[in-house]
């Protein structure tokens, strides 16, 4: 089998993701739509003689017209229960690209579940808006969740058995799925994504497996490392060092952590770019038949029965301990503060001695919002994602430049950016400025809350 370059086995990957700035500013998160039933069992379409067959679908989802096609397995059986997976193409790439797969054909067709799962899933690969999923007032989770209700009205489908992923733009809408759908998907799998799709919610567990070459220069690993974190603390999970393969190496190493019963984190960080298919041995080279992500994958999606997970109602006030503490920098020892207690929007924060102080008391809120004064937030001056960008308070206004990450490393990353909070030129007097930087995992960028 010849070996394909990443550059080579789908190029529209990267002469498209350009456009993805340009398009991210749509991503407005989902509110107030209707999630189809979850942990029902089987659905209306077991027992019932199906109209549906393999082949591709329009239907209309929020008044336009959408599409995608649908893989039902060889032998099926309205009286066996199969999992449903979804497959979301890259920016610029079509759902014909991922039921195909490509070059390496159906070795790896909805990134290789068609082969790994042998007839036991009914598998999706939507169509998105323009080759991307921009996912504008939720109008694509709207989509996934009438695909889903479409099919399980026909199929015999076990509701405790549904997952998504994608790479890039459609890793970014599989986290998206991950942020609104939590209780109707069991699982993601997220290949070197970011967050382009938007996150309407954000706050309850899934399983959740993301895939990352150390090398990506498309959407750089930190942006995976961001979206891995959002459920190491929705999961409950132990901090844990995950290391990642050295560049030259031709490894992947793959990291599980400890976490709550029921939603494990695993992490893949391999050596190569940015691409879904890396080869062990081959540093940046993508062959969907050779690739080692496909069993990976396959193996962390079909190791959950058919139970619901255990409940975990979401939090309906800030998290113990998250609640008027004070953020320390690890390096300096001092406080994240609003110079002379100012409310004026745009002041930008600061280290100062900690006093306790209601200009350095913060509150991280459900909506991952660092409150200060009860109405103002922690913000990335002007919505930047360039290193320096002043972090600055402004009145919350529910916009992702406003929401933060906690990560278990102790960095505290913007949702919007993926950038670190960090202290400017390692400085550690009173008076030295906070600004976004490129994580680097330096003591400036390590932060501990403390009442």
């Amino acid at each position: 089998m010849t070996t394909i370059h990443a550059r080579r086995l789908v190029p529209r990957w990267l002469a498209a993701l350009g456009a993805v700035t340009m398009v991210v500013a749509g991503a407005i998160a989902a509110t107030a739509l209707t999630a189809p039933s979850a942990f029902a069992g089987t659905t209306a379409g077991c027992g019932k003689a199906p109209t549906l067959r393999s082949g591709s679908y329009t239907i209309q989802s929020g008044g336009q017209n959408r599409s995608f096609i649908l893989r039902i397995p060889d032998g099926y059986t309205n009286t066996r229960p199969y999992r449903l997976i979804f497959a979301y193409h890259w920016r610029g790439g079509t759902m014909n690209d991922v039921a195909s797969g490509g070059t390496s054909g159906t070795t790896w067709s909805y990134y290789g579940m068609q082969e790994q799962s042998s007839n036991s899933a009914v598998l999706v690969a939507p169509q998105g808006i323009g080759n991307g999923w921009a996912n504008s007032n939720g109008q694509d989770i709207t989509f996934t969740d009438d695909m889903v209700r479409m099919i399980e009205s026909d199929l015999c489908v076990d509701t405790t058995q549904l997952f998504a992923m994608g790479f890039s733009y459609g890793g970014g809408m599989s986290y998206a799925v991950a942020c609104a759908r939590a209780s109707v998907f069991r699982a993601v799998v997220v290949y070197s994504g970011a967050q382009l799709s938007g996150c309407s919610g954000g706050i309850q567990p899934i399983a959740y497996f993301g895939i990352h070459g150390i090398s990506d220069n498309v959407l750089n690993i930190g942006s995976g490392r961001s979206l891995r974190d959002t459920f190491l603390r929705n999961n409950g999970c132990a901090a844990q060092n995950a290391p990642e393969p050295a560049a030259g190496s031709g490894r992947h190493i793959t990291t599980t952590y400890s976490c709550r019963a029921g939603y494990p984190v695993q992490w893949a960080a391999f050596d190569g770019g940015h691409g879904p298919a890396p080869v062990d041995g081959c540093s940046g080279c993508e062959d969907g038949t050779r690739t080692w992500s496909k069993g990976e994958a396959w193996r962390f999606l079909s190791q959950f029965g058919s139970t619901p997970p255990p409940s975990s109602p979401p939090p309906s006030s800030p998290a113990p301990g998250q609640s008027n503490v004070l953020m320390v920098g690890q390096q300096s020892g001092r406080c994240v503060d609003v110079p002379g207690s100012s409310t004026a929007n745009g002041t930008q924060a600061q280290l100062w001695d900690c006093h306790g102080g209601t200009n350095q008391r913060w509150t991280y809120t459900s909506a991952k919002q660092l409150m200060v004064y009860g109405n103002k937030c922690l913000d990335a001056s002007g919505r930047g994602t360039a290193n320096g960008t002043a972090v600055v308070i402004w009145d919350c206004n529910g916009q992702n430049n406003q929401q933060w990450n906690l990560n278990s490393n102790g960095t505290i990353t913007g949702v919007h950016s993926a950038l670190c909070v960090d202290v400017s030129g390692n400085g550690t007097a009173n008076g030295t400025k906070i600004q976004l930087w490129s994580c680097h995992g330096g003591a400036n960028q390590q932060w501990t809350l403390r009442n």
